[in-house]
């Protein structure tokens, strides 16, 4: 055993480690002036980031520049103070999209996509369409996975993939949304995944890969993950808890074929 101390490190060091807020030092009772402006500008900026509008035709525009055909449907939130207010709204479809969606549902599909504005529609014109052209070709590696319907959707919440997941008929769906913006992440893009989608699913059925942006996980590593857990998902006919991300030491399975009337009867997953 060695009798050298460890030679202790500063505080200060752990900032070069991560953005959060530590050893900021102080001016008598407070911290520096600097520190404050700078949670101040954070915190605007993540309010401006739930309140920010989501420039649906933008993102239609960018999803058809990669060869997609989209559909754009609504939750029952009338605006952004309602989807606030009630996130129950942004959980269900208004009675129009489910009729267009419904016309759009021409036949049973392996993936379904989903593209909500969320809590940061910031991060979704950031980074959206930028994920999923790297997620494309993954999905259509080897025994590919056959996309079926893209639907952007307004004032959604995460749960609103389940309802638009089973009127397409999908066997799984990945609803990529804006996450709720943090003091160090305004623009946050998160991925849920559930197999077997339908209205009352719970967080605890459905996979999530979280924290995507600039200086959180990047595109390809983020792609890779959805990829492997959509391929997964299908040949287990799992997602949530009983679904574990291993994509860092697993090759991606086959998918395999079901039969039709074991479409969206993926096991029920018991929680406490």
């Amino acid at each position: 055993m060695s009798d050298k101390s460890v030679p202790a490190r500063p505080t200060i060091d752990l900032r070069s480690f991560t953005p959060a807020r530590v050893a900021l030092g102080r001016t008598g009772a407070s911290v520096p002036t600097k520190a404050l402006l700078d949670f101040t500008l954070d915190h605007a900026r993540a309010r401006d980031a739930v309140h920010a509008a989501f420039d649906a035709p933008r993102l239609l525009a960018d999803l058809g520049a990669l060869g997609l055909a989209v559909t754009e449907a609504r939750s029952q939130a009338v605006d952004r103070r309602d989807y606030l207010r009630r996130p129950d709204l942004g959980r269900r479809l208004e009675l129009g999209s489910v009729e267009v969606l419904t016309r759009a549902a021409s036949a049973p599909c392996q993936l379904a996509l989903v593209i909500g504005d969320g809590l940061s529609a910031a991060a979704v014109h950031a980074h959206a369409a930028a994920l999923v052209k790297r997620l494309l070709p993954l999905l259509a590696e080897g025994d590919a996975v056959a996309l079926g319907q893209v639907v952007v959707a307004s004032g959604a919440r995460v749960a609103l993939g389940d309802e638009i997941g089973a009127i397409l008929g999908a066997r799984m769906v990945v609803t990529l949304i804006g996450e709720r913006p943090g003091l160090s992440a305004p623009d946050s893009l998160g991925a849920y995944l559930t197999f077997a989608p339908k209205p009352g699913r719970t967080d605890a059925e459905r996979n999530c890969v979280s924290n995507i942006h600039e200086a959180g996980l990047s595109y390809d590593e983020a792609a890779f993950k959805i990829a492997w857990l959509v391929r997964e998902g299908l040949a287990r006919q799992v997602s949530g808890v009983a679904l574990k991300d291993e994509s860092a030491d697993r090759a991606p399975r086959r998918i395999g074929t079901f039969p039709p009337d074991d479409r969206g009867q993926g096991p029920e997953i018991a929680t406490s």
